[in-house]
């Protein structure tokens, strides 16, 4: 198949706008429901960090579901699975706004994520499908910034919606939004490879084990992967810090959280311009150390408790810092995985994401301990990110 380049301007805009709208849907369903943390446990009679087992489940979702749909998109083609995962996704959204009890929620927060998850894996392996490794960076940088407008709008959007509906309206409507994308990657998206019967399902954890065992697949899935649960540790653990902690309304907050989001989207289109200049890898050299320092000026905000602008300050450069670490990481990982590109994208997908689940339960855990313990998770994981890149080289 051939390889494009960013300068075929008509295939980049018809195709990767499809594509980042498919990549919309894992932060739409994580960052709309966040203002309505309060109102979910109020209405089942709980406490607030209780619902945010349901985030940490919707991690666990991503983890596992990736997998089940990298092998089968290198087996059945791109767009079968990505029909099934849209459908799931469809089903479970109309369930949770209906869902009797948190314990319920719990569980189809799971399923919601095994659905989405099937438009992340597959537009990561449809980039690689058609663009050459420098020319995907740059492809990246754009889903990121379609990433990116869900946190600023989503937020915002799902505070208005529950003041107005009631939380259950959040998941009618991203429901409503899968429909719609569901008949635009029919009408719209181009298969990009054929079935393949060599492929065989059974044989999806050898092909696994194969891409981890890659030494510069496992590099950089690992230091991209941990760098960004640093993000999944601000989403999950932010609500509690600036709402209940800071004494931000939900409004405030949302407000706050696309403040953050416009960062990494700036850097992220910051990126995509570099790259037609520079190396995505020599990029990437550069973006973990300014991580790493960003990480200790957050640890020190929150050892001396400096306050909200304390805190904001690193917290804004640590998330737009993403926007640089990330593209050029997920480049790197699927650069050589030709063949294989739908399995690898899946592997560095649940990688994340698993990391992702860990890194939300801990913060889950530790914030009973400490106010701040979500700024002490985000610095470590910035630190570790850079130590991975270095002792895999």
């Amino acid at each position: 198949m051939t390889l494009y380049n960013v300068s075929d301007k008509a295939r980049f805009d018809l195709t990767v706008i499809v594509l980042a709208l498919l990549t919309a849907f894992g932060p739409l369903s994580i960052d709309m429901y966040l203002p309505a943390f309060g109102d979910i446990a109020a209405s089942f009679s709980t406490e607030s960090n209780r619902v945010e087992l349901s985030l940490t489940s919707f991690f666990l979702g991503l983890f596992i579901g990736q997998l089940l749909y990298g092998t089968a998109s290198d087996r059945f083609g791109r767009k079968p699975p990505l029909y099934f995962g849209l459908v799931l996704y469809v089903v479970t959204s109309i369930a949770c706004a209906y869902a009797p009890n948190l314990e319920s929620l719990i569980v189809l927060r799971f399923l919601q994520a095994i659905g989405s998850c099937a438009g992340l894996v597959i537009a990561r392996a449809m980039v690689r499908d058609l663009y050459t490794p420098q020319a995907s960076a740059q492809v990246f940088s754009f889903l990121i910034l379609v990433m990116g407008i869900a946190p600023i709008l989503a937020p915002l959007a799902g505070a208005y919606v529950t003041a107005v509906w009631g939380w259950q309206a959040i998941f009618i409507i991203v429901a409503s939004l899968a429909v719609a994308c569901l008949a635009i990657v029919h009408v719209r998206l181009p298969e990009t490879r054929a079935p393949n019967t060599a492929v065989r399902i059974r044989s999806s954890l050898p092909i696994y084990w194969s891409v981890l065992r890659d030494p510069s697949f496992l590099r950089y899935s690992l230091s991209g992967g941990i760098a960004q649960s640093g993000l999944f540790a601000y989403i999950t653990a932010s609500p509690l810090v600036f709402i209940d902690h800071f004494g931000l309304s939900p409004t405030h907050y949302s407000w706050l959280f696309g403040a953050n989001a416009v960062g990494i989207i700036g850097m992220a289109q910051l990126n995509a311009w570099i790259l037609r200049r520079r190396d995505s890898r020599k990029i990437l050299n550069k973006s973990l150390p300014v991580l790493a320092v960003v990480s200790v000026l957050l640890i020190v905000a929150g050892w001396n408790n400096f306050g909200l602008i304390g805190v904001l300050v690193p917290l804004f450069l640590y998330v737009s810092t993403l926007g640089m670490v990330f593209p050029n990481a997920m480049a790197g990982a699927l650069a050589e995985q030709q063949e294989r590109a739908g399995s690898a994208s899946a592997v560095t997908g649940s990688l994340q994401f698993l990391i992702a689940g860990l890194i939300s339960a801990l913060v889950n855990v530790l914030g009973h301990q400490h106010e701040l313990a979500m700024v002490f998770v985000m610095g470590g994981c910035g630190l570790t990110a850079l130590i991975i890149y270095r002792l895999l080289r």
